[in-house]
């Protein structure tokens, strides 16, 4: 649990996928990269199929029992359908640039 905590609050924006930005192994997440890719921000991530014991812990942490998963500030957004929600209403550029404006200062 520390290891998360730790993850979550050194990255003012967190994607916990399958797989990496460069090669998702699963279309969840492959969409969630596309949407963060394309808000045009940095953002960090965690492969959590080559970590098995955050996979099962941060299921437990978020109270969120689905895979990918996305930190901003701390605070977790969702998964995969509110991320698309956002990224097709704008909310989720808005979010990830108020985010890494903070994590800039």
């Amino acid at each position: 649990m520390q290891v998360i905590k730790d993850q979550i609050a050194k990255n003012p924006v967190l994607v916990y996928i399958k797989g990496t930005p460069q090669f998702p192994q699963c279309g969840f997440s492959a969409q969630v990269v596309e949407a963060m890719t394309s808000v045009g921000k940095p953002f960090a991530y965690v492969n959590i199929l080559e970590a098995p014991e955050i996979r099962q812990s941060l299921k437990e942490y978020a109270n969120w029992p689905t895979y990918p998963q996305l930190w901003v500030s701390g605070e977790l957004v969702g998964g995969c359908d509110i991320i698309m929600e956002m990224y097709r209403s704008g909310q989720l550029k808005e979010l990830v640039e108020s985010a890494a404006v903070e994590g800039d200062a």
